[in-house]
């Protein structure tokens, strides 16, 4: 058995080959995060926000091969289809009224629409049976909607485009398409795209995400407190710095060594693997940890994986392993910033960031501060 880096190279058991598990139960509950002050801060209405995060602690179920849907990417959409819903009620079910309805799909130009279309849903859903629109605070349209795009976000057993939590859940389902990854921005730009055919659209909505994640990030780590504080703000203080297997430790970004299980070098990269960015963040608040992931693993008091990412807290360690409850596999960590996110060095070719907690592989955390 041979240590180096983030992970543990097991020999002859090749782990490197196997599909990373989903663990559901990570995410069967909602994010705990700060919804009154986040919403606040964004000019999102609160229970439009629970109905973003809502969604995507579900999407996991409704689309298992997705990655990287995150509440700011529903909200990037919402903004633009129906600025959250604007002058409009939202109940506690996330029945919106009245409803979100866009003006009739007749070819006039208005709304931008030159091409009319028929009406297919007999006034259900818009009111009209004599033509077709877009509804709700996702708008949308009627035969995409009861072409199997329909999603039941609240469990009362309705699907309903004008109910929040369905409609988020539909669009989080739908913007996934055949197993997209979200973080990546070419994947994110052509599923923005798939929502609406519009280059200028695309470029609207990707705008407000980045806005979105600026802010959740802002506001996420506003929480940490002492030491915490301190750990965190010192992980964040190297976004940017590259990926460096073997690479980083205690004193800061260092030359790394030879190979990912992968094959990627860090031996002339100058920068972090995912435990040498712990090392170094704890390192701030006069805590040394061991240098690989499984060890950090295996200090302080551990969170289980059942007990899901609602149980984290900021400046928590966050790991990631092959097999589930199998602490001999852990691969990976990160520090826990709040509101669903993390901070960490992910892997060769990319740079120390933030981002959600990954779906995959969640392995519970550790808790030294």
């Amino acid at each position: 058995m041979k240590k180096f880096g983030c992970t543990t190279l097991l020999l002859g058991v090749l782990f490197f080959g196997m599909p990373l598990v989903l663990i559901l139960g990570a995410r069967s509950k909602p994010q705990r995060i700060d919804v009154q002050n986040l919403a606040a801060a964004a000019g999102i209405p609160p229970r439009m926000l629970a109905a973003y995060t809502s969604a995507v602690t579900q999407t996991p179920r409704e689309a298992p091969r997705c990655r990287g849907m995150r509440w700011e990417i529903l909200a990037g959409i919402a903004m633009i289809e129906s600025q959250h819903a604007a002058g409009h009620t939202i109940a506690t079910n996330g029945d919106i009224t009245p409803r979100i309805i866009g003006p009739r799909l007749d070819g006039s130009g208005v709304g931008e629409n030159y091409t009319p279309v028929a009406d297919t849903d007999h006034g259900r859903w818009d009111g009209d049976p004599n033509g077709e629109h877009a509804v709700g605070p996702f708008q949308f349209m009627p035969e995409t909607w009861d072409g199997g795009a329909a999603r039941d976000g609240n469990g009362d057993g309705i699907k309903d485009p004008h109910n929040a939590d369905d409609a988020a859940l539909a669009a989080a389902v739908y913007l996934c398409g055949n197993g997209r990854n979200l973080d990546d921005s070419a994947q994110l730009e052509a599923a923005v795209y798939s929502y609406n055919h519009s280059h200028s659209y695309v470029a609207e909505v990707t705008s407000w995400i980045t806005r979105y994640t600026q802010l959740g990030a802002t506001a996420a780590t506003a929480t940490a407190t002492g030491s915490a504080a301190t750990v965190v703000r010192a992980a964040l203080a190297q976004q940017g710095v590259p990926y460096s297997w073997g690479g980083g430790g205690p004193d800061g970004p260092g030359y790394g060594g030879c190979c990912s299980p992968g094959g990627a070098s860090g031996t002339s990269v100058r920068g972090f693997d995912c435990s040498g960015l712990t090392q170094y963040a704890f390192a701030q608040a006069h805590i040394m940890l061991p240098r690989t992931a499984d060890a950090q693993a295996r200090v302080g008091r551990r969170i289980p994986a059942e007990a899901g990412v609602g149980a984290l807290q900021p400046g928590d360690l966050v790991f990631f392993a092959y097999v589930p409850g199998s602490d001999s596999t852990i691969y990976h960590v990160g520090i826990y910033l709040g509101a669903g996110r993390m901070i960490n060095a992910a892997r060769p070719g990319t740079a120390v960031r933030t981002e959600p907690v990954w779906d995959h592989g969640f392995a519970g955390g550790a808790r030294l501060l």
